[in-house]
């Protein structure tokens, strides 16, 4: 995958997430992406209070992964390098 197709991925990703953002900020937490890797997994970082939030797990699965598989569908997976592990 070239830089700039990267780019594009890290750019449509980063905007799916905004439909997100929102519901996050409420309960003070956020999400931004870290890393789109060439077998399109997308690494994101929880922030604010999402790091410690028990719910972050179904909160991946049912909200940030539909979003963004939805809005991006060469996306494979998303992954959290931090936050409460399942």
């Amino acid at each position: 995958m070239s830089i700039i197709e990267k780019q594009n991925l890290l750019e449509a990703v980063d905007k799916a997430l905004n439909d997100i953002r929102p519901h996050l900020a409420v309960d003070g937490g956020n999400i931004e992406v870290v890393e789109v890797t060439d077998d399109f997994i997308v690494k994101v970082k929880w922030l604010g209070n999402c790091q410690t939030c028990s719910m972050s797990a179904m909160t991946m699965r049912a909200g940030v992964e539909q979003t963004i598989k939805q809005k991006v569908p060469s996306i494979k997976q998303i992954v959290a390098v931090n936050g409460i592990q399942v």
